[in-house]
């Protein structure tokens, strides 16, 4: 981010080689408090995703704020059949439910939201790290393929020159052998 001439408000060094929950509660505790006193208005999570040794992808996730998330119900139309009264009574029946929430919803989310940010961290870091050492798996492995390459190339060219001085002396003890006949 300096390289692109972004300001950093906060670093997190150290960890990526063996990532802790520790670090991760750290990070996101910053990111929650900074996010709650305004400080930030929007908290996005750059990491690269992990699919396998070979595959890794740069992987954008908002963390805060949270995005509108899909609720028991909504788009339970979509997948009743029309046809059926008894599915659509449900499905009409989930949309007009009263849904109560004990605690209140905002002691439940305030409980709820920096669980989700230490998690969704964690995971970032798990996956970065997961991706970074499938990077150098492969690396090596290339390494070591391409050394095998090298190796096999100059003990054939080895191999050429030590049978071509060997010709050589053959020759020069043929020649010498006619010339004393």
């Amino acid at each position: 981010m300096r390289f692109r001439g972004e300001d950093l408000v906060g670093e997190f060094t150290g960890f990526t080689d063996r990532p802790a929950f520790a670090d991760a509660r750290g990070i996101a505790d910053n990111l929650v408090s900074a996010y709650v006193d305004e400080e930030l208005d929007r908290v996005d999570l750059i990491f690269n995703r992990y699919i396998s040794p070979l595959t890794q992808y740069v992987w954008t996730q908002t963390l805060l704020p949270i995005q509108e998330a899909e609720v028991l119900g909504q788009g339970a139309a979509d997948e009743v059949d029309e046809e059926d009264e008894d599915s659509s009574d449900l499905a009409e029946a989930h949309r007009k439910a009263l849904w109560v929430y004990e605690p209140e919803p905002e002691e439940l989310l305030a409980e709820l939201i920096p669980e989700y940010a230490q998690l969704s961290v964690y995971r970032a870091l798990l996956e970065s790290t997961a991706s970074e050492h499938g990077a150098r798996m492969t690396a090596m492995r290339n390494a070591a393929d391409n050394a095998k390459d090298v190796i096999s190339d100059l003990t054939l060219e080895m191999n050429r020159v030590r049978q071509a001085e060997i010709t050589q002396e053959i020759l020069e003890v043929v020649a010498g052998a006619e010339g004393l006949s």
